[in-house]
């Protein structure tokens, strides 16, 4: 009896733990199993215990993925800016090198024909009986030159309104500098002077501050060829002190106009006297001054004089001139610039006195050869 019970326990025994050893097998038969979502309370028992794990010090495996994640993230998202900021960078530096260099090389109208085309395929049309890969590439293509075909619209319409700006500042204000001259009065020469080093002469000290001195034989020279030409004042100084200058200089009005800076060409760094602005046939302007070559764009209406200076008390340049001066003007040569090309290299005063003398030699060589003749 005692050893059927036996038996029967161990039969018991053995039967439970295969039965417990079959629920917790590893093995999956048929279609895998969902996960089960957690419940709230679960969820909200993670979340305590992540926070509570950070708190102390970052412990826990929900700290850990959470730590783990976040760091990523920011990873990555700074590559992204970093990457779009270096290739903004980039593009910017090769769009201002390719502008500067254009600017340089280029006119605008030389840039503006070599871009027609650029411009032209941001407006790409297509046929309405084209098939509908071809609309497709020409849309792509369309898309992808409009912005660099607007740049450059952008790029010639600044380049112009930059040009506008500057020209204003380096041209003169007026295409015609002067009033158009008097019918009866188209035969007569225009004397153009300059004020520095040949009318007057003006420096700086630091006991006297300003000032201006008359050059010797100024009166005479403007009071007499006032006559015979139209005088302007021609200077590259402001015309707040042009005007004064000239009212104190010329009290008789002999000096018919005045133009100052304004009036000038700049070029290069500096201002030039553009005698083609002036409203004046060339061929009957003559343009006096102590740097006439170095401040005028028209060297054959040039008449170099010697440059003054107030310590110069005995100079008596501006009255050596009068004798050629009147006899141009009596004379009337059809272009001057001719008669000023043969006084190249030349001091004019003393060459034309020189050419005068052998003038009355030969007349009166022929006068007497006609005496004898006679006889």
């Amino acid at each position: 009896m005692s050893s059927a019970l036996i038996l029967r326990s161990r039969l018991a025994s053995s039967l439970s733990k295969r039965y417990i050893r079959f629920l917790s097998s590893d093995v999956v038969s048929g279609a895998p199993k969902e996960p089960l979502a957690p419940s709230s309370a679960s969820v909200a028992a993670a979340t305590s215990t992540a926070s509570s794990s950070a708190g102390n010090g970052g412990e826990g495996a929900g700290a850990g993925v959470v730590a783990d994640q976040a760091p990523v993230e920011s990873s990555s998202n700074s590559k992204g800016w970093r990457f779009l900021k270096y290739g903004l960078i980039g593009a910017l530096t090769g769009g201002t090198a390719t502008a500067g260099y254009a600017s340089y090389a280029y006119t605008t109208d030389e840039i503006d024909e070599k871009t027609k085309a650029l411009r032209a395929s941001a407006n790409l049309s297509v046929a309405e009986d084209a098939p509908t890969v071809e609309k497709f590439q020409n849309l792509l293509y369309s898309a992808a030159m409009t912005v660099p075909a607007k740049a450059t619209e952008l790029y010639l319409d600044l380049r112009r309104l930059v040009e506008e700006q500057v020209q204003g500042f380096s041209e003169p204000y007026a295409e015609k500098l002067l009033p158009d001259l008097h019918p009866a009065e188209q035969h007569v020469f225009t004397l153009v002077l300059d004020l520095q080093e040949t009318l007057i002469h003006y420096d700086w000290t630091r006991e006297k501050g300003w000032q201006t001195f008359k050059r010797p034989g100024v009166d005479a020279f403007l009071e007499h060829l006032a006559q015979f030409y139209e005088i302007v004042v021609y200077s590259d100084e402001q015309s707040m002190f042009v005007d004064p200058v000239v009212e104190r200089l010329d009290p008789k009005h002999c000096i018919r106009y005045r133009l100052s800076k304004a009036a000038t060409k700049y070029q290069n760094g500096k201002h030039y006297r553009d005698l083609s602005k002036l409203n004046r046939n060339p061929a009957k302007i003559l343009y006096l001054s102590g740097h006439a070559l170095e401040g005028c764009l028209q060297h054959e209406n040039c008449v170099p004089i010697k440059p003054w200076k107030k310590n110069d008390a005995d100079d008596t340049a501006l009255l050596d001139f009068i004798p050629f001066l009147e006899f141009v003007a009596r004379t009337s040569p059809s272009d001057i610039r001719q008669v000023l090309a043969s006084y190249q290299g030349c001091e004019i005063p003393s060459e034309f006195i020189r050419r005068s003398k052998d003038y009355q030699r030969r007349m009166q060589e022929q006068k007497q050869q006609g005496r004898f003749w006679k006889r």
